[in-house]
């Protein structure tokens, strides 16, 4: 699937860069690219992110190329290949989920993947407290399946014990992320969470630092927003907890300042955020208060999952 030219992918380097939905030429420059050491490797996920699927690409210059791809827990096959070209032109048809046969012409052979780890299942009562956290944050739709696999496996511990194995919290994540990317595969056109990352965009590119869920709370949101300055002149964000109340239904609560601290400055970057909110089809309310919170609601919270 490609969305404005770019293919709905997420590419992660050996080097530490990440691209994501970039154009199949775009994709086609980087394979050609590896092959020195610290940038031997792809890897390339769907967007939204699938449990055991992806695809991965390793070359060391003056070697031939692997490629593999992995299609559920049980099937992984790979190749090796001379040339960039054909793997470019292989990649690029997995990312367009071209369906049946983008893989022909190739001898693929099964990727050892050893025994399977048998998890045990958890106890209702401890499943049935981890799935709510899990669920709540897989609404508010910012963390990826490893960091919601964090949250499951510490939700529960108290000192030493801890009730919840990272495997058990894996297999709990992926089931529920599952169940989240079919429900948002019924979602049409723009969501409200998509208006608002465009107005956050628009705010970012004239000079508003604009984050979104960003920090803990409002303390950490303000003790941390210096670090993101740059040559903004101010700045907009909303934190973990008020994302959570927009999932909840109560809107966002839009933190905002300025970063030379006055006044005058915190509101006219205040009406600056309304402008760019209302702009971006959102409803939002503020009577000009530099000290109160930018109010944005009602909200249909339908924040989709990437990974």
């Amino acid at each position: 699937m490609e969305i404005d030219g770019g293919l709905d992918i997420r590419v992660e380097t050996e080097n530490r860069q990440t691209h994501r939905r970039i154009s199949a030429l775009r994709l086609r420059e980087l394979v050609a690219r590896i092959g020195d050491a610290g940038d031997r490797f792809l890897v390339v996920q769907r967007i939204p992110d699938l449990p055991d699927v992806f695809a991965q690409v390793w070359h060391k210059e003056g070697g031939d190329y692997r490629l593999e791809h992995r299609l559920s827990e049980a099937e992984f096959y790979g190749t090796n290949l001379d040339g960039p070209d054909r793997v470019a032109d292989l990649l690029t048809a997995w990312a367009r989920q071209a369906g049946a046969g983008w893989d022909t012409g190739v001898d693929w052979e099964p990727v050892d993947l050893g025994p399977r780890e048998e998890v045990p299942e958890l106890p209702d009562e401890v499943r049935e407290k981890v799935e709510e956290r899990v669920r709540t944050r897989l609404r508010c739709g910012y963390d990826d399946r490893r960091m919601l696999t964090e949250i499951a496996e510490e939700w529960l511990v108290t000192g030493d014990e801890r009730p919840v194995s990272r495997a058990q919290a894996g297999r709990l994540v992926d089931r529920l992320w599952l169940e989240r990317v079919a429900e948002q595969a019924d979602w049409a056109g723009v969501t409200d969470p998509d208006r608002l990352t465009r107005a956050f965009e628009a705010l970012d590119a004239s000079g508003i630092t604009a984050r979104e869920n960003f920090a803990c709370c409002r303390g950490c949101g303000l003790a941390e927003m210096g670090a993101e300055r740059g040559d903004a002149r101010g700045f907009v964000f909303f934190h973990d907890q008020v994302t959570e109340h927009a999932v909840a239904g109560y809107g966002l609560a839009l933190h905002y300042g300025a970063f030379d601290g006055s006044a005058g400055t915190t509101s006219a970057v205040g009406h600056e955020i309304l402008a760019a909110l209302r702009g971006a089809g959102l409803s939002a309310d503020w009577d000009g208060d530099p000290d109160k919170a930018i109010e944005v609601k009602p909200l249909t919270w339908h924040k989709r999952l990437e990974g």
